[in-house]
């Protein structure tokens, strides 16, 4: 916990950074901040800026004007604009805070003056205005409320008089609304908000206005609600012309994506976040790069309720990356990078502190894509970025009023850079164009729709049979209903079947569920079989349960096929056959159980969750906890299916399927909502036993196990009781210092558990073995010695417990605690809840080796105590688990 710090001085750094004037230099001074990034070879980093040491708060958007200067936003305030130094010189930029709609005479000398335009999460200078994205809700502070604004400077004194409000929006906060980006012909604005933004009444809906929540899984919203009263359609994107008149939504299905960018094809992407707390869960989709076409649906719905990515109702992403915080997405053109970069997206997660160069490759009406760990840092918070006009890549650090930096990043190498692709060859690809020209029918009804969509309902490529269909649905249900009935072809009836079920009377429920029962399943391909099951349970969520003959037909014709040979298969069918009370669904499913081996190639990612851990502890643990106790997916699957099945039981089938959540609560872990998620579902299932035998149903699911919540699992032992405080060091200081007299041994020893010190410290011979020995810290070290380490592990680390980062010579990097070496490898632990795991790292594939500067111990692991319970937390420290020690003796 504290031992892992040691005083090293950084003089040369203060000495570095003392010497760094204002004026130009010929040779720029290396900054601390910029020695712990991680650059490719023959790129240049430069920190141009810290706003929070200029008390300008934490900056997390920024757009270019049309002179070449940098516009940013704090996250909480002001909007500012930077003239900034030429690349190389070391200069520092000319920073003028923008007091757009406020009286200067009035506000200049207050302490904290009004904002009149800032807490923006998108800009961008188009059209001679700058267009401001506002997230926030009004207060005294700052009247403007969420939405989309247009500032103009027409007296030509170089400063916005101007204020327009586009369009109001209701919605604020870390998933309120985001970005702004110009459409690649120049003449319209892009938009994109969070799932906590409302969809606003649009002008034209390429997505068509019909989405619900379409799954018949049990829905278990968020236990610790989280995101509970928002439903379909999610995240979303709009198109707008430049005076805000007409709004266009484009796609939805997001959960959080804060920014979206063109490539030079024009198509559109996008960086979408996972939930951190379904770590673990079966409908946990890891961070991605979707590729949003017109009309796309991505699926993400509250609680478990998501979609998996292979249903055809929506669209897969082009790359998952991984756990993250997903924050900007820039797109390589206009960049002066190598040919490398071309057709690069670059992603960055805030979370983790990497810039990922998403390599895009053009396939089939889409695209593959590859990737690389381009810049990263620990720690690095990362907000917002773009291309400068001077082809560098700017991006700033931030949010959450963290401290806040800004850096350019250019490339020096010997490689010839180019300018941006003019090839796109993307665009001149027959399947590219297809897809487009179906997206044209995207909107309102249009002669020769049915006649170009219909017969590619059956296209091999997904994206032009969802292209297809999307522009089926734009046409009058008239024209092509008796087409979708009378469709023989497995896949055109699918694809069309959905289209009724978004569109049809409730009355065609037989027709079409008999139609898709006549379909040889054991002919179609696998993902064809999801797409047909899928339907079918689009229909009944739609249309509702079915009764007597075709429920038994329906039944005969699932069962036939249950179980099947693929985890996403049986996901399918169990929650389809629970739904329609099939009579042999729980013996089959808990069958399973024995042999159910989690799957998750289609959800395979491009980082590896365990090289995430050490680059942010506070993050990273969380991960730790869950890789070390890896719950299994398709087996909670099944047991959230089962929570709503009502026929099948038997007392052998009750007892192994209650006796399945014990295990699980005392064996596995996962994301902060793991427990929560797995007793609503035995909550749920509970309901269906006979009420004589509920108590011993509880108890044999281990209710006792829990907490009263039943969010978490109850803790054995002492926890503390508060309440707790943001601890900060002079608070802290003088809350203990002079007053460790009488304290009480056996409380300060359950707050050394408590705040997990002993999960990798020991005292006197008990607990972890990841930092070091705590027994001499008292004979050593004074309180505010212990304190400031706890509070702030990151000042000092010692190199005897940092880990190590490994810059690989394919560009990535991975991070972990050196515990041996020969002459060939590296051994390293990763994961603090499992030190004894051992990754090896070929010496061949290493360039170079550097101590990470970020402590594996958290910030604030004493956050949840008092003052007395600190108190005697540091008694037990300073006392070295010693009861004897005069701190337990009383003040004479």
């Amino acid at each position: 916990m504290v031992g892992t710090s040691c005083r090293n001085t950084k003089e040369a750094d203060n000495k570095a950074q003392a010497s760094a004037t204002t004026e130009t230099k010929a040779v720029q001074v290396t900054s601390p901040k910029v020695e712990k990034l991680k650059l490719p070879t023959g790129f240049q980093a430069e920190h141009l800026y810290s706003p929070s040491e200029n008390k300008q708060g934490s900056w997390v958007a920024m757009a270019f004007d049309n002179k070449g200067r940098l516009i940013t936003s704090d996250q909480y305030g002001f909007l500012y604009r930077l003239e900034l130094p030429a690349m190389g010189t070391g200069g520092r930029p000319k920073v003028e805070r923008l007091n757009v709609g406020i009286d200067n005479s009035v506000n200049a000398d207050t302490t904290k003056p009004k904002v009149g335009m800032g807490y923006a999460q998108g800009l961008l200078y188009a059209f001679n205005s700058l267009y401001v994205m506002i997230n926030h809700n009004s207060d005294q502070n700052f009247e403007k409320g969420s939405g989309l604004y247009r500032l103009q400077d027409l007296d030509g004194d170089d400063q916005f008089e101007k204020i327009t409000l586009l369009k109001n929006l209701k919605g604020e906060g870390e998933h309120g609304p985001h970005s702004i980006k110009l459409s690649p012909d120049g003449k319209s604005l892009y938009v994109v908000a969070g799932n906590h933004t409302d969809v606003p009444e649009m002008n034209a809906y390429r997505l068509p206005k019909v989405w619900q929540e379409d799954n018949l899984f049990p829905l278990i919203k968020d236990p610790r609600g989280h995101a509970n009263d928002r439903m379909a359609p999610g995240g979303w994107i709009a198109k707008v012309n430049p005076e805000g008149t007409n709004w266009e939504l484009i796609a939805a299905g997001f959960r959080n994506t804060y920014d979206i960018a063109f490539n030079d094809a024009g198509d559109l992407f996008g960086y979408d976040s996972d939930m951190e707390w379904d770590f673990g869960m079966p409908w946990y989709r890891p961070t991605r790069i979707c590729h949003v076409t017109s009309g796309a649906e991505f699926g993400w719905r509250t609680g478990n309720s998501k979609w998996s990515p292979t249903y055809p109702d929506n669209l897969p992403p082009v790359l998952n990356i991984g756990q993250g915080s997903p924050t900007n997405l820039i797109y390589s053109g206009g960049a002066k990078f190598p040919e490398k970069y071309r057709q690069t997206l670059f992603a960055f997660d805030w979370s983790f502190g990497i810039i990922y160069a998403v390599h895009l490759q053009p396939q089939g009406a889409s695209y593959s894509a590859t990737a690389e760990e381009f810049i990263s840092g620990s720690p690095l918070p990362l907000t917002d970025g773009t291309i400068g006009p001077d082809g560098s890549l700017y991006f700033m650090t931030g949010g959450r009023r963290l401290d806040s930096d800004l850096y350019r990043v250019y490339y020096t190498g010997n490689d010839a850079v180019t300018t941006a692709n003019t090839t796109q060859s993307a665009a001149s690809s027959p399947l590219n164009q297809l897809r487009k020209q179906l997206e044209e029918y995207h909107g309102e009804p249009k002669a020769g729709a049915i006649a170009l969509a219909w017969p590619n309902l059956k296209h091999n490529d997904r994206f032009i049979r969802y292209a297809a269909r999307i522009a089926v649905e734009h046409q009058p249900l008239a024209e092509w209903q008796n087409k979708a009935l009378k469709e023989t072809d497995p896949v055109a009836l699918t694809q069309a079947s959905i289209a009724l079920a978004h569109f049809g009377d409730k009355s065609l429920k037989n027709t079409i569920l008999t139609n898709l029962t006549k379909v040889n399943y054991s002919a179609l391909s696998e993902s064809q079989k999801v797409d047909l099951l899928r339907t079918i349970e689009l229909t009944l969520s739609r249309m509702g349960k079915t009764e007597g003959a075709m429920n038994a037909r329906l039944n005969s014709y699932l069962n036939a096929n249950y179980p099947a040979q693929n985890n996403e298969l049986n996901r399918l069918l169990s929650k389809i056959l629970v739904y329609i009370d099939s009579p042999t669904v729980v013996a089959k499913t808990l069958d399973l159980y024995e042999q159910a081996k989690d799957d998750n190639s289609s959800q395979k990612t491009f980082t590896e969750s365990s090289d995430l851990i050490l680059r942010n502890p506070q993050y990273g643990l969380d991960i730790a906890n869950m890789l070390a106790k890896i719950p299994p997916a398709q087996q909670t699957y099944y047991a959230t299916a089962l929570s709503m099945a009502k026929a099948g039981w038997s007392t052998p089938l009750r007892e192994k399927y209650f006796s399945w959540y014990t295990n699980a609560f005392k064996n596995y872990a996962g994301g902060r909502s793991f427990v929560g998620f797995l007793d609503k579902a035995r909550k749920m299932a509970l309901q269906n036993v006979p009420k004589d035998k509920f108590d011993y149903y509880n108890k044999l699911s281990g209710s006792e196990m829990l907490t009263t919540s039943g969010l978490d699992i109850a803790a054995t032992a002492v926890q503390p009781k508060g309440p707790g405080r943001n601890w900060k060091l002079p608070d802290a200081v003088a809350a203990v210092e002079g007053k460790l007299e009488n304290r009480n041994f056996e409380q300060g020893k359950a707050m050394f558990a408590a705040s997990l010190c002993s999960s990798c410290h020991s005292m006197r011979g008990e607990g972890g073995a990841i930092g070091p020995d705590l027994t001499q810290l008292g004979t050593r070290f004074s309180v505010n010695d212990m304190l400031e380490s706890i509070i702030d592990p990151n000042k000092y680390v010692s190199d005897q417990y940092a880990s190590t980062v490994f810059v690989l010579k394919d560009g990535s990097s991975v991070v972990g605690r050196l515990v041996k070496e020969d002459a060939d490898k590296y051994s390293i632990s990763q994961n603090p809840f499992a030190p004894e795991t051992l990754r090896d790292i070929p010496k061949s594939e290493v360039a170079q080796t550097k101590i990470s500067n970020v402590s594996i111990m958290m910030p604030g692991m004493i956050n949840r105590l008092n003052e007395e319970e600190l108190k005697d937390l540091l008694a037990y420290l300073m006392s070295g688990g010693n009861k004897e020690h005069t701190v337990y003796a009383a003040k004479k």
